[in-house]
Protein backbone atom coordinates (compact mmCIF):
# COMPACT_ATOMS: atom_id res chain seq x y z
CA UNK A 1 0.00 0.00 0.00
CA UNK A 2 2.88 2.39 0.84
CA UNK A 3 4.57 1.62 -2.49
CA UNK A 4 1.35 2.48 -4.32
CA UNK A 5 1.12 5.88 -2.68
CA UNK A 6 4.75 6.69 -3.59
CA UNK A 7 4.16 5.74 -7.22
CA UNK A 8 1.10 7.98 -7.38
CA UNK A 9 3.06 10.83 -5.82
CA UNK A 10 5.85 10.38 -8.34
CA UNK A 11 3.42 10.39 -11.25
CA UNK A 12 1.72 13.50 -9.89
CA UNK A 13 5.05 15.33 -9.52
CA UNK A 14 6.03 14.35 -13.06
CA UNK A 15 2.77 15.66 -14.49
CA UNK A 16 3.12 18.95 -12.61
CA UNK A 17 6.69 19.38 -13.84
CA UNK A 18 5.62 18.81 -17.45
CA UNK A 19 2.75 21.29 -17.10
CA UNK A 20 5.09 23.88 -15.58
CA UNK A 21 7.59 23.42 -18.38
CA UNK A 22 4.87 23.81 -21.02
CA UNK A 23 3.21 26.85 -19.48
CA UNK A 24 6.24 28.68 -18.06
CA UNK A 25 9.32 27.72 -20.07
CA UNK A 26 11.07 31.01 -19.24
CA UNK A 27 10.70 30.37 -15.53
CA UNK A 28 12.56 27.08 -15.81
CA UNK A 29 15.19 28.61 -18.08
CA UNK A 30 15.89 31.58 -15.81
CA UNK A 31 19.20 31.55 -14.00
CA UNK A 32 19.49 32.27 -10.29
CA UNK A 33 21.05 35.62 -9.36
CA UNK A 34 24.80 35.51 -9.01
CA UNK A 35 25.22 32.61 -11.41
CA UNK A 36 27.01 32.33 -14.74
CA UNK A 37 25.61 30.71 -17.87
CA UNK A 38 27.51 30.63 -21.18
CA UNK A 39 29.53 33.67 -20.20
CA UNK A 40 26.49 35.69 -19.05
CA UNK A 41 26.70 36.91 -15.44
CA UNK A 42 23.50 37.43 -13.46
CA UNK A 43 23.73 40.10 -10.74
CA UNK A 44 22.14 39.70 -7.32
CA UNK A 45 19.63 42.09 -5.71
CA UNK A 46 19.54 44.36 -8.74
CA UNK A 47 17.39 47.45 -8.42
CA UNK A 48 17.06 50.96 -9.82
CA UNK A 49 18.68 53.86 -7.97
CA UNK A 50 19.11 57.59 -8.53
CA UNK A 51 22.29 58.98 -10.02
CA UNK A 52 21.50 62.44 -8.68
CA UNK A 53 19.33 62.76 -5.59
CA UNK A 54 20.19 66.04 -3.88
CA UNK A 55 18.73 68.13 -1.11
CA UNK A 56 19.68 71.51 -2.56
CA UNK A 57 20.80 73.77 0.32
CA UNK A 58 21.07 77.46 0.97
CA UNK A 59 24.63 78.74 0.69
CA UNK A 60 24.21 81.54 3.23
CA UNK A 61 22.03 82.42 6.17
CA UNK A 62 19.04 84.62 5.65
CA UNK A 63 15.28 84.92 5.42
CA UNK A 64 13.65 82.60 2.87
CA UNK A 65 11.38 84.95 0.95
CA UNK A 66 10.19 82.87 -2.00
CA UNK A 67 10.14 79.29 -3.28
CA UNK A 68 9.82 79.42 -7.05
CA UNK A 69 8.94 75.78 -7.80
CA UNK A 70 6.27 73.29 -6.84
CA UNK A 71 6.67 69.58 -6.17
CA UNK A 72 6.78 67.66 -9.43
CA UNK A 73 8.04 70.65 -11.42
CA UNK A 74 10.60 70.13 -14.17
CA UNK A 75 13.64 72.37 -13.74
CA UNK A 76 16.74 73.02 -15.80
CA UNK A 77 20.31 73.23 -14.58
CA UNK A 78 21.02 76.75 -13.33
CA UNK A 79 17.34 77.60 -12.77
CA UNK A 80 16.48 79.48 -9.57
CA UNK A 81 14.55 77.33 -7.10
CA UNK A 82 14.19 79.77 -4.20
CA UNK A 83 15.17 83.29 -3.15
CA UNK A 84 16.50 84.64 0.13
CA UNK A 85 16.10 88.25 1.22
CA UNK A 86 18.88 90.09 -0.63
CA UNK A 87 18.09 93.76 0.02
CA UNK A 88 21.21 94.44 2.07
CA UNK A 89 23.37 92.60 -0.45
CA UNK A 90 21.93 94.62 -3.34
CA UNK A 91 22.73 97.87 -1.50
CA UNK A 92 26.27 96.63 -0.88
CA UNK A 93 26.65 96.02 -4.62
CA UNK A 94 25.57 99.60 -5.36
CA UNK A 95 28.10 100.92 -2.85
CA UNK A 96 30.91 98.80 -4.31
CA UNK A 97 30.01 99.88 -7.86
CA UNK A 98 30.35 103.53 -6.79
CA UNK A 99 33.67 102.86 -5.05
CA UNK A 100 34.94 101.03 -8.12
CA UNK A 101 33.99 103.98 -10.32
CA UNK A 102 35.84 106.37 -8.01
CA UNK A 103 38.93 104.17 -8.10
CA UNK A 104 38.74 103.91 -11.89
CA UNK A 105 38.60 107.70 -12.24
CA UNK A 106 41.61 108.07 -9.96
CA UNK A 107 43.48 105.46 -11.99
CA UNK A 108 42.69 107.25 -15.24
CA UNK A 109 43.64 110.69 -13.87
CA UNK A 110 47.07 111.79 -15.16
CA UNK A 111 46.78 115.54 -14.55
CA UNK A 112 49.45 115.53 -11.86
CA UNK A 113 51.89 113.75 -14.13
CA UNK A 114 51.23 116.14 -17.01
CA UNK A 115 51.92 119.11 -14.73
CA UNK A 116 55.05 117.44 -13.38
CA UNK A 117 56.34 116.84 -16.92
CA UNK A 118 55.78 120.45 -17.96
CA UNK A 119 57.38 121.74 -14.76
CA UNK A 120 60.38 119.49 -15.27
CA UNK A 121 60.82 120.71 -18.84
CA UNK A 122 60.78 124.34 -17.69
CA UNK A 123 63.05 123.79 -14.70
CA UNK A 124 65.52 121.85 -16.89
CA UNK A 125 65.69 124.74 -19.35
CA UNK A 126 66.12 127.14 -16.45
CA UNK A 127 68.91 125.06 -14.94
CA UNK A 128 70.71 124.91 -18.32
CA UNK A 129 70.43 128.69 -18.76
CA UNK A 130 71.69 129.36 -15.23
CA UNK A 131 74.60 127.02 -15.78
CA UNK A 132 75.61 128.97 -18.88
CA UNK A 133 75.36 132.28 -17.00
CA UNK A 134 77.48 130.82 -14.24
CA UNK A 135 80.11 129.80 -16.80
CA UNK A 136 80.10 133.39 -18.01
CA UNK A 137 80.46 134.56 -14.42
CA UNK A 138 77.16 136.43 -14.72
CA UNK A 139 75.43 134.46 -11.94
CA UNK A 140 76.36 133.20 -8.56
CA UNK A 141 77.10 129.51 -8.16
CA UNK A 142 74.41 128.94 -5.53
CA UNK A 143 71.73 130.29 -7.92
CA UNK A 144 72.82 127.87 -10.64
CA UNK A 145 72.85 124.97 -8.17
CA UNK A 146 69.40 126.01 -6.93
CA UNK A 147 68.05 125.84 -10.49
CA UNK A 148 69.54 122.36 -10.88
CA UNK A 149 67.84 121.30 -7.63
CA UNK A 150 64.49 122.57 -8.92
CA UNK A 151 64.91 120.49 -12.09
CA UNK A 152 65.78 117.40 -10.01
CA UNK A 153 62.75 118.02 -7.77
CA UNK A 154 60.44 118.22 -10.79
CA UNK A 155 61.86 114.95 -12.12
CA UNK A 156 61.02 113.34 -8.78
CA UNK A 157 57.50 114.72 -9.11
CA UNK A 158 57.16 112.78 -12.37
CA UNK A 159 58.37 109.62 -10.65
CA UNK A 160 55.94 110.23 -7.79
CA UNK A 161 53.07 110.69 -10.26
CA UNK A 162 53.96 107.35 -11.85
CA UNK A 163 53.96 105.64 -8.43
CA UNK A 164 50.61 107.21 -7.55
CA UNK A 165 49.28 105.99 -10.89
CA UNK A 166 50.32 102.40 -10.05
CA UNK A 167 48.74 102.71 -6.60
CA UNK A 168 45.50 104.00 -8.13
CA UNK A 169 45.45 101.09 -10.59
CA UNK A 170 45.96 98.64 -7.74
CA UNK A 171 43.16 100.25 -5.76
CA UNK A 172 40.92 100.07 -8.80
CA UNK A 173 41.66 96.35 -9.11
CA UNK A 174 40.86 95.83 -5.43
CA UNK A 175 37.57 97.70 -5.74
CA UNK A 176 36.67 95.61 -8.78
CA UNK A 177 37.22 92.45 -6.74
CA UNK A 178 35.12 93.85 -3.89
CA UNK A 179 32.32 94.59 -6.35
CA UNK A 180 32.50 91.03 -7.73
CA UNK A 181 32.38 89.63 -4.20
CA UNK A 182 29.31 91.75 -3.44
CA UNK A 183 27.62 90.47 -6.61
CA UNK A 184 28.53 86.91 -5.61
CA UNK A 185 26.88 87.50 -2.22
CA UNK A 186 23.68 88.43 -4.08
CA UNK A 187 23.94 85.31 -6.26
CA UNK A 188 24.37 83.11 -3.18
CA UNK A 189 20.94 84.25 -2.02
CA UNK A 190 19.47 82.44 -5.01
CA UNK A 191 19.10 78.67 -4.56
CA UNK A 192 20.08 77.24 -7.95
CA UNK A 193 19.37 73.81 -9.48
CA UNK A 194 22.73 71.98 -9.79
CA UNK A 195 21.34 69.75 -12.55
CA UNK A 196 18.23 69.28 -14.67
CA UNK A 197 15.63 67.23 -12.86
CA UNK A 198 12.37 67.13 -10.94
CA UNK A 199 11.35 68.68 -7.65
CA UNK A 200 10.67 65.72 -5.39
CA UNK A 201 9.99 67.76 -2.24
CA UNK A 202 9.79 71.33 -0.97
CA UNK A 203 11.62 71.31 2.35
CA UNK A 204 12.08 74.97 3.24
CA UNK A 205 9.24 77.10 4.59
CA UNK A 206 8.54 80.67 3.55
CA UNK A 207 9.71 83.42 5.90
CA UNK A 208 11.86 81.05 7.95
CA UNK A 209 15.43 81.93 8.86
CA UNK A 210 17.72 79.43 7.19
CA UNK A 211 21.35 78.65 7.86
CA UNK A 212 24.10 77.69 5.41
CA UNK A 213 23.53 74.11 4.22
CA UNK A 214 19.85 74.21 5.26
CA UNK A 215 18.00 72.05 2.66
CA UNK A 216 15.44 74.00 0.67
CA UNK A 217 14.36 71.67 -2.15
CA UNK A 218 14.92 67.99 -2.87
CA UNK A 219 15.84 67.57 -6.53
CA UNK A 220 16.09 64.26 -8.35
CA UNK A 221 17.18 63.28 -11.85
CA UNK A 222 14.76 60.98 -13.66
CA UNK A 223 15.87 61.10 -17.29
CA UNK A 224 18.96 59.07 -16.46
CA UNK A 225 19.07 56.38 -13.77
CA UNK A 226 21.34 53.63 -12.53
CA UNK A 227 20.78 49.87 -12.14
CA UNK A 228 22.83 48.50 -9.26
CA UNK A 229 23.44 44.93 -8.18
CA UNK A 230 26.02 42.64 -6.63
CA UNK A 231 28.37 40.05 -8.07
CA UNK A 232 29.96 37.13 -6.31
CA UNK A 233 33.66 37.76 -5.75
CA UNK A 234 34.76 35.05 -8.20
CA UNK A 235 32.27 36.17 -10.84
CA UNK A 236 33.12 39.86 -10.45
CA UNK A 237 36.74 39.19 -11.44
CA UNK A 238 35.55 38.42 -14.99
CA UNK A 239 33.49 41.63 -15.31
CA UNK A 240 35.09 44.87 -16.46
CA UNK A 241 33.90 48.36 -17.26
CA UNK A 242 32.34 48.70 -20.73
CA UNK A 243 31.00 45.14 -21.00
CA UNK A 244 27.50 44.96 -22.56
CA UNK A 245 24.60 44.51 -20.16
CA UNK A 246 20.91 43.72 -20.49
CA UNK A 247 18.40 45.28 -18.09
CA UNK A 248 15.01 43.55 -17.89
CA UNK A 249 12.38 45.40 -15.87
CA UNK A 250 9.19 43.86 -14.54
CA UNK A 251 6.21 45.17 -12.59
CA UNK A 252 4.13 42.62 -10.66
CA UNK A 253 5.93 39.90 -12.54
CA UNK A 254 5.11 41.32 -15.96
CA UNK A 255 7.95 42.47 -18.24
CA UNK A 256 7.65 46.15 -19.16
CA UNK A 257 10.99 47.07 -20.71
CA UNK A 258 14.30 45.64 -21.91
CA UNK A 259 17.22 48.06 -22.17
CA UNK A 260 20.75 47.51 -23.43
CA UNK A 261 23.58 49.20 -21.59
CA UNK A 262 27.22 48.95 -20.59
CA UNK A 263 28.86 48.30 -17.26
CA UNK A 264 29.89 51.62 -15.78
CA UNK A 265 31.74 50.44 -12.71
CA UNK A 266 32.63 47.36 -10.69
CA UNK A 267 33.32 48.17 -7.04
CA UNK A 268 36.53 47.20 -5.32
CA UNK A 269 35.06 46.82 -1.84
CA UNK A 270 33.84 43.38 -0.77
CA UNK A 271 30.80 43.15 1.53
CA UNK A 272 30.13 40.59 4.26
CA UNK A 273 28.68 38.21 1.67
CA UNK A 274 31.90 38.41 -0.39
CA UNK A 275 30.25 40.38 -3.17
CA UNK A 276 31.23 43.41 -5.19
CA UNK A 277 28.89 46.15 -6.34
CA UNK A 278 28.26 46.74 -10.05
CA UNK A 279 26.18 49.38 -11.78
CA UNK A 280 24.91 50.30 -15.24
CA UNK A 281 23.55 53.73 -16.18
CA UNK A 282 20.68 53.99 -18.65
CA UNK A 283 18.33 56.49 -20.25
CA UNK A 284 14.78 56.57 -18.87
CA UNK A 285 11.63 57.10 -20.95
CA UNK A 286 9.12 59.90 -20.31
CA UNK A 287 5.47 58.87 -20.56
CA UNK A 288 3.29 61.94 -20.33
CA UNK A 289 3.90 63.43 -16.90
CA UNK A 290 5.35 60.17 -15.60
CA UNK A 291 8.41 57.99 -16.19
CA UNK A 292 8.54 54.38 -17.30
CA UNK A 293 11.28 53.30 -14.89
CA UNK A 294 11.31 54.45 -11.28
CA UNK A 295 13.93 54.19 -8.54
CA UNK A 296 13.36 51.18 -6.32
CA UNK A 297 12.20 48.91 -9.14
CA UNK A 298 13.66 45.41 -9.22
CA UNK A 299 15.18 44.07 -12.41
CA UNK A 300 17.17 41.28 -13.97
CA UNK A 301 20.69 42.56 -14.64
CA UNK A 302 22.71 40.38 -17.01
CA UNK A 303 26.26 41.06 -18.14
CA UNK A 304 27.80 39.42 -21.20
CA UNK A 305 31.44 38.65 -20.46
CA UNK A 306 32.00 37.17 -23.92
CA UNK A 307 32.39 40.61 -25.52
Amino acid sequence: MLLTVNVHQFRLATVLALLLAACFPQALAAQPPGSVADGVVFAEEAQVTFINDVRVPSQVEGLLKEILVEEGAVVEKGQALALLDDRDSVLTVKLKVAEEKEARLNAENDINRQYAVRSQELSSEKATAYAELFQQKLMAKWEARSAQLEAYRDQLQIDLADINKDIALAQFGAKSVEREMAEMAVDKRRVIAPFSGFVEQRIGQLDEWVQPDSPIVKLVQMDRLRAEGYLNYEVANSVTEGMPAILEFTVRGQPIERINGKVGFVGYAIDLSERRRVWVEFENQRIGDDWLIKPGMKLNLKIDTNR
